[in-house]
This record gives C-alpha cells, structure tokens and sequence, in this order.
C-alpha cells in the first residue's frame, strides 16, 4: 500500500478533498482528530503533557479533555515550548498512524491528512505529498464562516503556519480548491500521477 500526504493551509479544503477521495474507498488517517484522541486517552502523554505544562492543562473533572487556552497560553510567541510539546505529540501520532496504516495493507493507497505534514515531519511517512490550495481572500471567507471568527483573528493563524506558497512547492502534486475548478478531474488525475509515479519506484 502506497500513503498520500494531504495538506494544505487553513481554509484550502483539505478535509473537503479528502473526503472526497474517502468516497472513492481510500482510507484517510485524520492527524488532528487523531491527536486530539490521543491527547485525551493516552495515560503517559496525559503524565509526560501535565508535568511540562502544568497541573491545570487537563479538566479537573477528570473527564479527560485538554483545556486549549491553557495550552495555548504555553506554547504562545514561545518556539521553545512549542517545540517540547510537539516532542512529547508527534511520535505518539506517527505509531498510531503506522498501527492504523497496517490494518489497512490490502488498500491500493490511504490518505494521511496533516495541516502540518512537513512541519511535523509526517512527510516522512509518506509516499507522494499534495498540497490544497485555494485564493487568500476565499480561505478567510471561508475560516470567518466555520469558526464564526473575525477577518484579523483568521490572518493571524494563517501567518503564524509554513508559507502556502511553501507547502505547495514542497507537494508532488497541487489541488486547486478555489470553487471554479471541478474537483472531480483533478482527483482523477492525482490518483493516475499517483499510480505512475509510485508503480515506477
């Protein structure tokens, strides 16, 4: 079985995308979801997350779930702690990603789906990256509507992430998500890149 990478910035619609492909019977392994399902189950990264944090990241009422502005307030403006808690999340990510893909070995292909696929390092799991891309201007429209957010608050996440420009430059193939494209052709043709170029390795 040959892995896609899936990424692309906020409000690019790589969820959307991949959903799609999901339809098509390719199995896709959401990072975030995933994350926030280990964060909240994992005994040792609860232990190793709240002793780097700090007593109150998790709920006192030990329903499991991570107090986001607590995390947030920690790792804010600060790289360093950043890097200590992506330290303690990645690797618990990429083994239930490796455990996830090997239930799945008689697919042709699956999909992992990553906001941050080069930053974290997931790219390294993979065989063919693609990047989603969409216009700014409709990516904010887009975040402003789902998360019932303001225009600056949207901006100031989208530049705080890896450059789009980057990520696309760094992906094997580039979705154009911009709502004038058809979606569908371009699908069909990544899957006939895909096949291609993985068949010839």
């Amino acid at each position: 079985m040959k892995i896609i990478g899936m990424t692309g910035g906020m409000g690019c619609g790589k969820s959307y995308v991949s959903a799609k492909m999901q339809l098509r019977g390719i199995p896709v392994y959401d990072c975030d979801s995933r994350a926030k399902l280990i964060t909240a189950t994992d005994p040792v990264l609860k232990l190793e997350l709240t002793r780097l944090v700090g007593p109150t990241l998790y709920c006192p009422c030990g329903c499991g779930v991570m107090q986001k502005e607590v995390l947030a307030k920690f790792i804010f403006g600060n790289p360093e702690n950043m890097a200590k808690v992506n330290a303690i999340i990645h690797p618990r990510v990429k083994e239930d990603f490796r455990k996830w893909a090997d239930e799945r070995k008689g697919k042709d292909f699956c999909i992992m789906e990553s906001a941050i696929l080069f930053e974290s390092g997931f790219d390294s799991e993979v065989d063919f990256r693609v990047c989603v891309d969409a216009p700014l201007e409709l990516r904010l429209q887009r975040c402003i509507k789902r998360d019932s957010t303001t225009r600056e608050a949207v901006l100031k996440r989208i530049e705080s992430q890896m450059p789009q420009a980057e990520k696309c430059s760094r992906a094997d193939f580039v979705i154009v998500n911009d709502d004038v494209a058809a979606l569908e052709p371009q699908i069909d043709a990544l899957i006939e890149k895909c096949k291609k170029t993985l068949n010839n390795k």
